[in-house]
């Protein structure tokens, strides 16, 4: 039998939504699994005897982490499906705009420089290190939903936290990316697989959103054996903020979009390369091609 929350249960709800949605966000990443994961939560009041909810605060943000924590096993357990979600959310903004700083740091505080880094943790340490660093969930909380005692839980966010800690995150955009970005398109352009070589990190990762789905490519050899791609020439294209990483946007003669690249660099190398050229994502931008 179906129990419907009354109109003070709905109301707190919908109070709630908007930091249940960053919850589940910060967790997984995506703006489309953070609204399915409070949607769910929804639903699962739905069902609740809400007389037998003592903290409706506690109780809801129990249910995201449980959902969302599910979530995360189940990229970990299925693997290819992570490459697919790195792009789920492509958010293009004019680098050129008045202060593009202030873009970067608004991206970087949303967690795509963070994002990044927390890939790098387990489900565990991932849910543990942003319920309790970001939103200051207790522990004995955070234990409920991990099945773990409350020491067992600090322990966990406490290793989370020393990986976050050790682990570089993408630096914004400066003179040393613009410096580095424009070596790799030079050497690109001239065919000097020494001098792209140079530019990427050993271990740097490109990632291409295509039709077809998304084609992940590891290691400087590989990419700068690629980096033909990259040299062709556009008549129209802008500097743009591809999640907040540095790029540029490119569109065909008749205006329509062409493709989106982003660099990100850490310590003077390019670490990571992210193109879009599906016309499904692409269409979804907003931006015009410049005149």
């Amino acid at each position: 039998m179906t129990v419907h929350p009354s109109g003070l249960v709905t109301e707190a709800f919908e109070a709630q939504r908007d930091r249940l949605r960053a919850v589940a966000y910060r967790v997984l990443g995506s703006h489309a699994d953070a609204e399915d994961v409070v949607q769910e939560a929804w639903m699962r009041l739905v069902r609740q005897d809400e007389a037998a909810i003592g903290n409706l605060s506690g109780w809801l943000t129990t249910v995201v982490g449980r959902i969302s924590l599910d979530l995360l096993r189940s990229r970990r357990a299925h693997p290819e499906t992570a490459y697919g979600q790195e792009s789920a959310d492509l958010v293009v903004t004019p680098a050129d705009d008045p202060a593009p700083d202030e873009q970067v740091a608004l991206a970087d505080s949303v967690g795509l420089a963070l994002l990044v880094v927390l890939d790098s943790l387990t489900p565990s340490e991932r849910l543990a290190f942003v319920l309790h660093d970001m939103f200051a969930v207790p522990f004995r909380e955070i234990g409920q939903i991990l099945g773990k005692s409350a020491d067992a839980a600090k322990m966990i966010a406490s290793r989370a936290r020393r990986k976050v800690r050790a682990t570089d995150r993408p630096a914004g955009p400066g003179r040393e990316h613009r410096e580095v970005v424009q070596a790799f398109r030079a050497a690109a352009l001239g065919g000097d697989f020494e001098a792209l070589l140079r530019v990427l990190d050993p271990n740097v990762k490109l990632t291409v959103d295509t039709p077809n789905g998304v084609v992940v490519t590891l290691g400087a050899t590989e990419v700068a054996a690629g980096a033909r791609r990259f040299s062709g020439e556009v008549a129209r294209h802008r500097p743009v903020l591809l999640n907040g990483v540095p790029g540029h946007m490119s569109w065909r003669p008749d205006g329509t979009p062409l493709s989106v690249i982003a660099f990100t660099v850490t310590e003077g190398r390019i670490t990571g390369i992210h193109i879009v050229v599906d016309p499904a994502k692409l269409a979804s931008i907003r931006l015009s091609a410049p005149a």
